[in-house]
């Protein structure tokens, strides 16, 4: 499947910024069931710094702006190809060791509900049991946007009972990593049925089982990535795998918008011609 992608974040400030400098890590990886076919990233009102592959293998921009700055508008698109692996992305590769996805963060400690949860699983297989985290884990933690920040932690997720996908994965990372395997969270993108705009990017988590190498699971939509999935960056949990993240100096007041369009290009091609 070819999907046609279109990333959009604006920054809006009420005065000028003293200074901001933001990690971007906005470009698809090329891997197992993934090809980048064109992809581009544009920005407008700050200054692109470096360009670099971070120690989880994230293509990674860093851009900053001071001084007269009060609008920054940031623009990833292109094309890709994808293919449907059933959720195997395969073997592990990179400079991080395995061992290091065993590693709990603060975002993915394991608490009394996730030690809970793990004991009820069920599965004659390690790849069954991962099946039933996913569909048990959807039943429990309602898709409710709004619910949840960027600081809620899986246990506090899974409590609540609600929240968004960056909560299903650290909610699966931590189950996973108390049954010592190694997991990841992955950011990227989702084609949603009927739902060309969307205003935020997506999330899921990896796990590593013998035999099988890395497996995606998507708790908040009860599936392993297929073809609609194309993944951006990877890490312990979403501190290292957000799209954008950074800091800025100063006082001024910040509105931030984002708009996200992934499309089937070949049916977009088809409409048009229709």
């Amino acid at each position: 499947m070819r999907l046609k992608i279109k990333h959009v974040t604006e920054y809006a400030y009420d005065e000028p910024v003293q200074f901001s400098l933001q990690r971007l890590r906005l470009t698809p990886i090329e891997g197992p069931g993934l090809r980048v076919l064109l992809w581009n990233i544009a920005v407008d009102g700050a200054k692109v710094e470096a360009g670099f592959n971070d120690q989880f293998g994230n293509h990674t921009h860093l851009v900053s702006y001071e001084g007269e700055s009060s609008a920054v508008k940031i623009v990833a698109s292109g094309v890709v190809e994808t293919e449907d692996r059933a959720g195997v992305f395969g073997p592990h590769t990179g400079f991080v060791p395995l061992w290091l996805y065993l590693r709990d963060t603060p975002f993915t400690k394991a608490g009394k509900l996730t030690r809970e949860l793990v004991k009820s699983l069920e599965g004659d297989t390690d790849l069954a049991k991962m099946h039933d985290l996913m569909g048990k884990l959807h039943a429990q933690v309602r898709y409710e946007p709004g619910a949840t920040s960027t600081e809620t932690t899986a246990e506090q997720a899974l409590e609540a009972g609600r929240g968004v996908c960056q909560d299903h994965a650290h909610i699966f990372i931590a189950a996973a990593r108390h049954m010592e395997f190694p997991a990841r969270y992955v950011s990227g993108y989702l084609m949603m049925d009927d739902v060309a705009e969307q205003v935020a990017t997506h999330a899921w988590a990896e796990v590593h089982l013998p035999g099988l190498g890395w497996v995606g699971f998507d708790a908040a939509n009860n599936i392993c990535p297929d073809q609609r999935y194309v993944r951006l960056a990877s890490g312990l949990c979403y501190t290292d795998a957000a799209p954008i993240s950074g800091m800025r100096i100063g006082v001024a007041g910040e509105v931030m918008s984002v708009s996200v369009t992934v499309a089937d290009e070949g049916q977009s091609q088809s409409q048009s011609q229709s």
